[in-house]
C-alpha cells in the first residue's frame, strides 16, 4: 500500500501540470540565451516542441494554420517573460547606457534569435531526411516562433526601459501592451492611455495573429534537406530582430522628448 502511493503521485502531478505553464516556463529559459550551453537550449526547445504538440492536439488546431490557437498560446505566456529594468539591463551589460546600451540589447537579441533559426532549421533539417517524421517538423517551427517572438516582446519592453519610457499598468496589462507592439512593429505611447488599456482588443489580438504567422511563414523556408535549413533560419531571424530593433528605437527616440524624464534615468546620448 505504501508503495503504491509514491509511484503514483509524479504520474498524477504531471497529468494535472498546466500546459500553458510549462510552455511559459520552457519560453522563460530560452530567451535567456546568455545563460545556456548549446545542448541545453537544444533539450528545452525540443520539451517545448513537445509541449506545444501535445497543447495543439488538445486545443484541436491541426497543421501551421493554427493562427488562433497560437496567438493565445502566446498572450499566455507574454506576462512570463522576463523583462529587466534599466538598473539591471546597465548591469548585465558591463555599465553601458543609453544608445550604447541599446546597441548591445540588439545585439544580444539578434544572436540570440539567430541561435534560435539555427537550431530549428538544423532540427527540421534532420527530419527532412527521415520522411516518417517529417509531419513534427510544423511542431518545432511553431517552437522557433514562440521563441523568436517572445526574445524581440522581451527586446521591444527592455529597449523602453533604456529610452526613459514608462508603460503603466499591471504586469499582465505591460506584457499585452508590449506583445501588442510588436505585432505592429513600433514602440508604445504612454500618453495615449489606449495603447494599453484597449491592447486587448479584437484588433490587437488580430494583428497579433497574424504577426506571428508571418513569423511562422518565415520559418517555413528553413524546412529544407542538409544544412540549408540552419543557415537560413539563422539568417532571417537575425535580420527581422535587426530591422525591429531599428524601427522601435526611432519611434522611442521621437516619443522621449515629450515625457517627463523618470528620476535617475540615463541620459539618451544623441
Amino acid at each position: 500500500m505504501n508503495d503504491s502511493g509514491p509511484a503514483e503521485s509524479p504520474a498524477a502531478s504531471a497529468e494535472e501540470k498546466d500546459p500553458n505553464e510549462e510552455v511559459g516556463e520552457l519560453v522563460g529559459r530560452l530567451v535567456q540565451a546568455d545563460e545556456l550551453e548549446g545542448g541545453e537550449r537544444r533539450r528545452l526547445l525540443g520539451r517545448l516542441t513537445k509541449a506545444l504538440a501535445d497543447g495543439g492536439r488538445k486545443a484541436g488546431a491541426s497543421g501551421v494554420g493554427r493562427g488562433r490557437w497560437l496567438a493565445d498560446v502566446f498572450l499566455n505566456i507574454a506576462p512570463r517573460i522576463p523583462i529587466r529594468d534599466l538598473a539591471t539591463l546597465s548591469e548585465h551589460h558591463h555599465g553601458l547606457t543609453g544608445e550604447q546600451l541599446a546597441d548591445d540589447l540588439v545585439r544580444t537579441a539578434q544572436k540570440a534569435t539567430m541561435t534560435v533559426g539555427a537550431i530549428g532549421g538544423a532540427l527540421a533539417a534532420a527530419e527532412f531526411a527521415a520522411p516518417p517524421l517529417l509531419l513534427s517538423a510544423p511542431a518545432q517551427l511553431v517552437a522557433e516562433t514562440i521563441v523568436v517572438a517572445a526574445v524581440e516582446v522581451k527586446l521591444l519592453a527592455e529597449l523602453h526601459a533604456v529610452y526613459g519610457i514608462d508603460v503603466p499598468g499591471t504586469g499582465t496589462q505591460r506584457a499585452v501592451a508590449f506583445a501588442a507592439a510588436w505585432s505592429k512593429q513600433r514602440g508604445i505611447d504612454p500618453l495615449a492611455p489606449a495603447s494599453v488599456t484597449l491592447a486587448l482588443g479584437a484588433a490587437t489580438k488580430t494583428a497579433l495573429r497574424n504577426r506571428l504567422m508571418r513569423t511562422l511563414g518565415r520559418h517555413l523556408t528553413t524546412l529544407g534537406p542538409f544544412l540549408t535549413g540552419a543557415v537560413a533560419g539563422g539568417m532571417l531571424n537575425r535580420a527581422a530582430t535587426k530591422k525591429l530593433g531599428e524601427a522601435v528605437r526611432a519611434d522611442l527616440r521621437i516619443k522621449r522628448p515629450a515625457l517627463p524624464r523618470p528620476a535617475g534615468s540615463a541620459e539618451i546620448e544623441g
